[in-house]
């Protein structure tokens, strides 16, 4: 089987700036200006300073997607993370599944999230892969050309309870009501959805992250075995473990020098301030919540 899954254009992706007001019960964002393409939209990820972290107008760079997946496995809930090489910041951490939302689904970032977890999120079984459902809704299945899926199997997701504070895209609500952050190091809105994964036990699931890249002037989507890049992190975690899923089996995964992404971090209000947070001071955080 090939590492190299897809290819892409990066030159095809087109987004648009926001501008974003927010108070302390709602956030609202709205697409402006010409659209910019994936170069542009890194050039306009630079730090930005808000005063105040509850109220605020604003312009900013981009709209990301994240995805809290929970996954019950074996009677006990894990997030799911994967890794990410940030060749813009020189560093890597682990993060949630995300993703930057293009033009066309700047009001409909829950599609471009669902597209995310097909994308990155890969479950492999003896039988083959496995697609994807959401609801009534089959999940894209990217890599359809290159991999054997499973015709009778597939993995759930479901949504789960969103945050308390509203958001809005325009006058549209975003009836999911995913968790919002301002990022200040890039200048970006994050969402963050909260979704819940089912994977059948038989035959025993693997999971896999693919990750693209950027390599001669286009976006490579590669599947490493020998690197699952995938992390079953508990949610009740007291004992700071970490692990990846092979053959149905939880392997327990190193954390040493482990830095997450600044989604671990503190939010002040709207705002997230750090880049990231390693391993040791997220779980003295947690502890401390």
């Amino acid at each position: 089987m090939p590492s190299i899954l897809a290819r892409k254009d990066p030159h095809t992706f087109k987004t648009q700036p926001l501008h974003v007001e927010a108070d302390a019960q709602t956030l609202v964002y709205q697409p402006v200006g010409a659209p910019l393409n994936f170069g542009q939209m890194l050039e306009r990820r630079r730090p930005l300073e808000i005063d105040n972290p509850q109220c605020f107008a604003v312009e900013l760079a981009n709209l990301g997607v994240s995805v809290r997946l929970t996954l019950d496995w074996q009677g006990r809930d894990y997030w799911l993370l994967v890794r990410q090489q940030r060749a813009d910041r020189g560093d890597s951490v682990l993060k949630l599944i995300s993703g930057y939302v293009p033009s066309h689904e700047l009001h409909l970032p829950l599609h471009t999230a669902l597209q995310e977890v097909a994308e990155e999120c890969l479950v492999e079984t003896t039988k083959g892969w496995l697609g994807g459902r959401f609801g009534e809704h089959w999940l894209v299945q990217p890599y359809g050309d290159v991999l054997a899926y499973h015709e009778a199997a597939h993995f759930k997701v479901s949504p789960l309870s969103g945050a308390a504070r509203p958001i809005r895209a325009g006058r549209l609500p975003l009836l999911e009501r995913p968790q919002a952050y301002v990022h200040l190091p890039t200048a970006s809105l994050q969402l963050v959805y909260e979704l819940r994964l089912e994977l059948p036990t038989h035959p025993a699931p693997s999971l896999f992250h693919v990750d693209e890249r950027l390599e001669e002037q286009q976006l490579i989507a590669r599947l490493e075995r020998h690197n699952p890049d995938l992390y079953l992190l508990p949610v009740d975690n007291p004992a700071g473990e970490l692990f990846t899923l092979q053959n149905g089996e939880l392997r327990p995964a190193c954390t040493n020098d482990l830095w997450l992404s600044e989604g671990f971090a503190a939010q002040d209000g709207w705002l997230v301030r750090e880049d990231r947070i390693s391993w040791d001071d997220w779980l003295t955080q947690k502890r401390c919540a």
